[in-house]
């Protein structure tokens, strides 16, 4: 195994792996931290442990590890991170094995959110959930009571009014086929479809509104050579794939799907999407404001680095069957949020973490770009130099607040102390001064998503 990691920009600079599981309490703060804070910040993301082929690796193959910071009373409780202990990691930390059944892989490094009163780190590809403590310990890999046959996906979505989570699945050992899954408030799998495609895409994300769940049918697919050359992260940019997006009932059978043609790219992550309702209150359109790559893993094969990803529209046109593409903005971005309260709805105000335009990728992120649907206006927010954010989440000051009544909280890393801390800024006015900082004792490596999980009651 290689240990020269300086050739992989995926294990540098901030992207580089932490060797400790930190427990910190009562963290230092400038500022003062709001009082309705009162729950937990929680996000994961690769940190592989023990030796590492810097030549091979890929970012999305990494351990999964999760850092949470816990907030109440205008305090910063604690601070924890863990590697969420897969097969791998408990041989290496000389534990024995989680319980719960395993797939093809074991390994949850992607997202991490509460549901049912319970905390679960999250991937795709064909993995199981792995449930967490409060305190983020590993207590099993998931099957939801019994009610989930395969994997899950890293990107549910929950439906603001009756909780539940929709989630569109994949895995490479189930080829042409998409799983449709709904999650119920209580935990378990209520509906399961199996969606026919042509093939074997990976389907990072999915998008709702109050009527439809859309599907991401796009070229990048599993390959056997890549698996069999010894590739960590078999699925590559197929040239001959096609790309389309299909509309299924929330209610529906995978006879019911539209499937609608867009230009051949990439979608990880769909900043929102809602319908368009005539007069007689049927569907119209659907609008789908999304993240798009013109390309995934055609030559760079151990992370997302292929061309500038930007923020497009596309409306599905439900009378011509046919699908409108317009670029929004040409502003490197990736990570899109909303309003958890507006999924599926029309929203105000998106938000995304704005990259680096030159040929790092997402390597380097910069700041916060939110766009104001409503005036049309774009705000670039810029954390000074050396400041490294990640995924903006929104916490609203009360359930009833207006969309920019609360804080966006993400992790910062700062290259001039090597630390993270927790910055809090006010939405409606983010490019002032932070609320709050907490500061950590550690780096936290540059990952994927988390969220904000409220303390119960």
């Amino acid at each position: 195994m290689s240990t020269d990691t300086s050739t992989n920009p995926y294990l540098s600079g901030n992207l580089a792996p932490i060797a400790t599981e930190y427990t910190a309490v009562d963290l230092p703060v400038t500022g003062e931290l709001p009082q309705e804070l009162d729950g937990r910040y929680v996000r994961n993301g690769p940190n592989p442990l023990g030796a590492i082929d810097a030549a091979s690796y890929h970012w999305f193959t990494g351990d999964g590890m999760v850092h949470g910071l816990s907030l109440r009373g205008g305090r910063a409780e604690w601070y924890r991170n863990r590697w969420v202990r897969s097969t791998r990691v408990s041989e290496l930390l000389g534990e024995p094995p989680a319980p719960g059944e395993r797939q093809f892989f074991d390994t949850a490094n992607t997202n991490v959110i509460g549901h049912a009163g319970r905390t679960f780190a999250l991937v795709e590809a064909g993995a199981r959930p792995v449930e967490l403590t409060d305190e983020l310990e590993t207590v099993c890999h998931s099957d939801f009571d019994g009610t989930l046959p395969y994997g899950f996906t890293a990107h549910p979505k929950r439906d603001p009014d009756t909780g539940e989570l929709f989630a569109v699945n994949y895995y490479w050992g189930r080829p042409e086929l998409l799983e449709y899954v709904v999650v119920g408030v209580d935990g378990r799998v209520r509906r399961r479809v199996d969606v026919p495609v042509p093939g074997n895409p990976m389907v990072h994300d999915c998008s709702l509104t109050e009527r439809f769940v859309a599907l991401y049918d796009l070229p990048v697919t599993f390959s056997l050579d890549a698996l069999t050359s010894g590739m960590p992260f078999p699925y590559v940019w197929d040239e001959h794939y096609g790309a389309r997006v299909g509309l299924l009932p929330r209610e529906g059978d995978a006879s019911d799907v539209r499937w609608f043609e867009v230009d051949p790219c990439y979608v990880f992550h769909p900043l929102n999407a809602h319908d368009v309702v005539g007069d007689d209150g049927a569907v119209e359109r659907v609008v789908l404001d999304v993240v798009r790559h013109p390309r995934m893993f055609a030559s760079d094969r151990r992370g997302p680095n292929e061309g500038t990803p930007t923020l497009w529209r596309w409306t599905l046109d439900l009378g011509s069957g046919r699908a409108r593409e317009e670029q929004l903005d040409d502003l490197p971005l990736e990570f899109p949020r909303v309003d958890e309260r507006l999924v599926g709805r029309a929203h105000r105000y998106g938000w995304a973490t704005v990259h680096s335009g030159d040929d790092a990728g997402l390597t380097e992120p910069a700041g916060l770009v939110r766009y104001d649907t409503t005036t049309g206006a774009r705000e670039v927010v810029d954390l000074g130099d050396g400041r490294e954010p990640g995924e903006f989440v929104f916490v609203p000051r009360s359930p009833d607040a207006a969309e920019d009544d609360g804080w966006y909280l993400t992790l910062v890393y700062d290259r001039t102390t090597d630390r993270s801390e927790l910055m809090v800024l006010d939405a409606s006015a983010p490019g002032e001064a932070p609320v709050a900082q907490v500061h950590l004792p550690t780096r936290v490596p540059a990952g994927f998503h988390g969220n904000w999980i409220p303390s119960p009651g």
